[in-house]
């Protein structure tokens, strides 16, 4: 008789229990991280799987409810006002994509958590610093349980290097300022250093 023994593969099989699993884009302003949340939603959606899709409720830059790239693709999404407002979704939902995290409280980890022990494929794209270049929000906390963390580049304004920052040129010391070109620039680390 084969002796049983468990891998890395079949490791969730012996507890009867669906997993899912919890993906983190993140990058600075202009990455294309929203893109790439559309992108891997709607292949969900191509699969024929369930898809929900989240944003804070305070981001209204390009619409009230629909997550908006800045090359203009278009979701649908439910603008929540708190993480927790999350977790009432349907039973039956397959994937959950959740736009603009860094603007969520520091309780989105735990509903990441949940949801991805439920069995759902959780995708979270955000800022993962902020103006100043400081760990935004819970993305820090996102980046230490996600199973995949995708982290894209802008391209620096002034000298054409790899961005990694978004620099604010709005004249503004608060953290949460939203705005696009019109206020934030992406920036290589010897640009947003000088």
């Amino acid at each position: 008789m084969k002796k049983f023994m468990p891998s890395s593969e079949n490791q969730f099989a012996l507890t009867n229990a669906p997993y899912g699993s919890i993906e983190l884009i993140c990058g600075c302003m202009f990455s294309g991280k929203t893109e790439e949340l559309i992108r891997r939603v709607r292949r969900a959606r191509f699969a024929k799987l369930t898809v929900e899709i989240f944003k804070p409720e305070l981001d209204t830059r390009y619409h009230h409810s629909d997550v908006v790239s800045h090359d203009s693709s278009v979701v649908p999404s439910k603008p929540v006002s708190h993480s927790s407002l999350i977790l009432s979704l349907g039973y039956t939902t397959k994937v959950v994509g959740i736009d603009e995290a860094q603007f969520f409280d520091d309780g989105l980890p735990d509903v990441c958590n949940q949801l991805a022990n439920r069995g759902v494929r959780v995708i979270v794209a955000g800022l993962d610093m902020d103006f100043k270049g400081r760990p935004f929000g819970p993305i820090p906390a996102l980046m230490a349980i996600a199973e995949q963390v995708t982290k894209l580049h802008a391209v620096c304004v002034r000298c054409g290097a790899m961005a990694n920052y978004s620099y604010r040129i709005a004249k503004s010391e608060q953290q949460l300022v939203l705005g696009e070109k019109e206020s934030y620039e992406p920036r290589c680390r010897a640009c947003f250093f000088k």
